[in-house]
């Protein structure tokens, strides 16, 4: 009858030990199924089915929307008083603005010029621009440069 009840004993532990292992084993196998197939350490690269798009810049036709802005807005200021406030401005057309800091004129061409400087916040980011107009005979202001701070 021992004997018995030594195999009873037996087969208890061996069956707990193997019921232990397959609740450790079954959940980790199924999770690494999960995960293998989403993260993928060795597999090609980039997955080309995934598309996103840009926002479209609305710019006249000669690309210079946002300089026509800025030019109308140094022209328009008034300087007699010396010292300019800043002057912000935006392009509903390009989502653009931006904030003229500082404009200097001069006449050294023996034309009216205006140098300046404004920021510029788009959806390409924020940048700082520096640029020239000077008005012509006929009145007439032309910008004669617009671009980014090296």
């Amino acid at each position: 009858m021992q004997d018995i009840a030594k195999w009873i004993d037996a087969k208890k532990g061996y069956s707990f030990a193997l019921l232990r292992s397959a609740a450790i084993c079954l959940p980790v196998l199924a999770l690494s199924g999960c995960m293998g197939a989403g993260l993928d350490l060795f597999g090609s690269g980039v997955d080309r089915t995934v598309s996103t798009g840009t926002v479209p810049v609305a710019k006249t036709s000669d690309g210079l929307s946002d300089a026509v802005m800025v030019r109308n807005a140094v022209t328009s200021a008034e300087l007699n008083s010396g010292a300019i406030n800043p002057i912000p401005w935006a392009n509903a057309t390009s989502g653009s603005a931006g904030v003229i800091s500082s404009i200097q004129e001069d006449r050294a061409s023996g034309m009216l010029c205006r140098r300046f400087t404004t920021t510029r916040h788009s959806y390409e980011g924020i940048a700082k621009f520096d640029g020239s107009t000077c008005q012509g005979g006929d009145g007439a202001w032309y910008l004669t440069s617009f671009g980014p701070r090296a």
